[in-house]
């Protein structure tokens, strides 16, 4: 059985999982449309300056949804929560190997364009290991889960009437075919410089992280790279769709094969990150490791 927090138990986790997730997706919907958001939030979609980016009345209220919709169906459970929305106010508790990181809108910029390619991830972290993950899609209605048991991974998408499929990763092997998923609003020389010694055939731009894992989830990419620079991405980016990702049998490491670790103090992920379908991981990590040591030596990768 998958090491669940002591008095839980999964099916009503994913029960409670899948009510939190549709409610945000209601919540973000009705933003998105300029609508009155369901559960008591306010309508105005107000946009704050975050310091690392807007912060709409949207984040705000997905994420009083699903903060207090844990602690309401879970009183008892021996974990904490930490949201991107408040994180900068909360010190890590050391008494707890159990974590939610949730970030209630990945892809603000996407949100605001109205490109629909955001997100809301959310994922159980035992230490500084994920294994549960939720990539909420909203404009697609999608709902992927990922489950990590004792070595065995288990990942689905499902749809709000709860009518499941799988996963369906590419075929494609070769890195001169494979589609690598790429941001619009996050991208540096140093990036493009190390996608071009790659030599991936083909590129396809989309904006969450989540909507880039769920892309090569569906077999329509089977690439991302995440390289910081001035800033780099933070756990409530990362954790959730490496769940589902390497649940679903991909890779998701650092160039030099490390794992990501969360629950540091900075929550920081930093470095040369490959997420992929898996196939061509190892070579991909080989080549990007080769290549950032010429493009910036001493890069920690």
């Amino acid at each position: 059985m998958m090491p669940l927090p002591t008095g839980v138990e999964l099916d009503p986790l994913l029960t409670v999982l899948r009510t939190l997730s549709w409610q945000s997706a209601d919540i973000l919907l009705a933003y998105a449309r300029s609508e009155q958001p369901p559960y008591g939030h306010c309508r105005a979609l107000t946009v704050a300056d975050g310091g690392e980016g807007p912060v709409t009345a949207a984040d705000l209220a997905v994420n009083k949804q699903l903060l207090e919709g844990l602690a309401n169906a879970f009183p008892a459970a021996p974990w904490n929560l930490i949201s991107e929305e408040t994180a900068k106010d909360q010190a890590l508790d050391p008494q707890y190997q159990w974590r939610w990181i949730l970030d209630p809108l990945d892809g603000t910029k996407d949100f605001l364009q109205g490109t629909g390619e955001y997100a809301v991830h959310l994922a159980l972290v035992q230490q500084q290991r994920p294994v549960l993950g939720v990539v909420l899609i909203p404009e697609r209605q999608e709902l992927w889960l990922g489950l990590l048991l004792d070595g065995i991974g288990s990942a689905w998408c499902e749809n709000r009437a709860g009518v499941k499929k799988p996963v369906e990763f590419s075929n494609r092997q070769e890195l001169a075919k494979l589609v690598l998923v790429a941001s619009r609003n996050h991208r540096d020389q140093r990036l493009e410089q190390l996608l071009q010694q790659l030599e991936i055939g083909s590129c396809l731009t989309v904006g969450s992280v989540g909507c880039k894992v769920a892309a090569i989830l569906r077999g329509d990419a089977d690439v991302y790279v995440s390289l910081s620079g001035e800033t780099a991405p933070k756990d409530w980016d990362m954790a959730a769709p490496e769940a589902v990702l390497r649940a679903a049998g991909g890779g998701f490491s650092h160039a030099d094969g490390k794992a990501l670790a969360y629950n540091s103090s900075s929550f920081l992920q930093a470095g040369c990150l490959i997420a992929s379908h898996g196939h061509s991981h190892q070579l991909l990590c080989e080549r990007a490791a080769k290549a950032m040591a010429s493009i910036d030596p001493g890069f920690q990768i």
